[in-house]
């Protein structure tokens, strides 16, 4: 077997073994529980939440903050470290492209689910206003939905048509790749084309991305709140989401490399290189968040002083010094130094990374909406608290499911590491035709 054969068998898709059976076996019934949790609150409205008139979004609003944090490392890696000429990102592309797409499907389908009359959907596209920062969402979402997909698509042409030989024996697969190939034959003006179309897309995601990241933030600062009333909240969610889809990634390509033995192509360099990167956004996500709350404790206003003293001190205490120590001072010291960026130490920080990065979209959402600059009359005791009940975990944890079963299937069925990419950098071939 020639080098060339070889790269193609070793990033060729592989069949699921009896571990990934059993993962994809799980994911469904976790996907089927939700189903059956949000078919409960179709039928019997928001009120099996536990959200009322103090927290009107709670974890689910959370949850999609959080999809959307995790869908800006498409633009981190596919777009920014592609446009900048890092070859070392060449293995990490396809993983970062199919994370994206996962997360930015389930942020809209988890605001749909947030939605008490979700089939009235179609209002927002009837009847919106530009006025408002939720069309603002919808808009910028749909875009970067469809700039993803493409940057997801468009580099998989090449790859696409070897699999294409690759399969000859297998008719149905071999006709299938054939056709998602597009008729690609590697000519000059195919890639020419080819290139130009990456670009454009590469350039077009990354201000997407800021746009939907910035438009999100602003959801919540437009809303005259304690803990939202901040002029920083763009670059604040912006920087967060770098730390979180960094993390993401390194996660999903620890876990890969193991189960399909890619140790030749996702190297430990790979782990160093994105180990300092994880440090860098991690440095800059923590000057944010002293800014986020050194200004509001420095003046001191009674709404404010509230809400950071529950922060500090009070009932949220205990999970935002988790999240803050956790999730960044101790992968940051960790990472600094070379030992921690090796395989096995990156992945445990990466895990704490993502953990800590979900945890603080919820801390941003709950405890403000406790603490109105109004408190609302006449309303229970029991509403001036919040914690989701057990449906809400349940359809909660359904759409983590389901952006893992999406990313499970897109990696069944697409190579991992750009094939054409990769042979092409180790100089075994200048084209796929050749």
């Amino acid at each position: 077997m020639n080098k060339e054969d070889k790269l193609i068998a070793d990033l060729a898709p592989k069949e699921f073994g009896r571990l990934g059976k059993i993962w994809v076996g799980f994911l469904l019934v976790v996907i089927a529980c939700a189903l059956a949790a949000y078919y409960q609150q179709i039928s019997k409205g928001l009120s099996i939440t536990n959200m009322h008139d103090y927290v009107l979004w709670g974890v689910y609003i959370s949850n999609f903050v959080f999809f959307v944090a995790i869908s800006l490392v498409g633009s981190l890696v596919t777009a920014i470290l592609r446009l900048s000429g890092a070859k070392w990102s060449t293995p990490l592309t396809r993983i970062a492209e199919v994370i994206a797409v996962a997360a930015i499907i389930m942020a809209g389908l988890t605001i749909i689910i947030d939605m008490g009359r979700p089939e009235r959907i179609y209002n927002i596209f009837l009847h919106g206003r530009l006025q408002s920062p939720i069309i603002w969402d919808v808009l910028v979402i749909s875009t970067y939905l469809v700039i993803s997909l493409l940057l997801l698509y468009f580099p998989l042409l090449p790859d696409f048509a070897i699999l294409k030989k690759y399969y000859a024996k297998n008719p149905k697969w071999s006709k299938i790749y054939g056709a998602l190939s597009l008729n690609w034959i590697g000519s000059k003006v195919q890639v020419n084309l080819y290139n130009k179309s990456i670009n454009i897309l590469s350039v077009l995601i990354i201000p997407v991305a800021f746009g939907i990241h910035t438009v999100t933030a602003w959801l919540f600062a437009t809303t005259y709140r304690p803990g939202w009333d901040s002029s920083n909240f763009g670059p604040y969610f912006i920087a967060g989401a770098f730390v979180a889809g960094a993390g993401a990634v390194v996660v999903v390509m620890s876990v890969l490399r193991k189960i399909y033995h890619l140790e030749e192509y996702i190297t430990d360099m790979h782990f160093d290189k994105m180990g300092k990167l994880l440090v860098l956004l991690c440095l800059i996500y923590l000057y944010f968040n002293v800014n986020e709350y050194l200004i509001p404790a420095y003046k001191t206003t009674e709404e404010e002083s509230e809400h950071l003293h529950q922060l500090f001190f009070g009932d949220y205490a205990l999970l935002f010094w988790s999240v803050i120590i956790g999730g960044l001072v101790v992968p940051t010291i960790v990472l600094l130094f070379k030992a921690g960026r090796k395989p096995i130490p990156l992945f445990l920080m990466g895990v704490l990374v993502v953990l800590g990065a979900w945890w603080k979209r919820y801390i941003i959402v709950t405890p403000t909406l406790l603490h109105p600059f109004l408190p609302i009359q006449g309303v229970p005791k029991s509403w001036h608290s919040y914690f989701p009940s057990f449906l809400e975990w349940t359809i909660t944890f359904g759409t983590l499911a389901s952006a893992l079963l999406i990313m499970t299937l897109l990696f069944r069925y697409l190579p991992i590491i750009p094939i054409h990419e990769t042979a092409e950098e180790r100089g075994i071939i200048e084209n796929h035709n050749n």
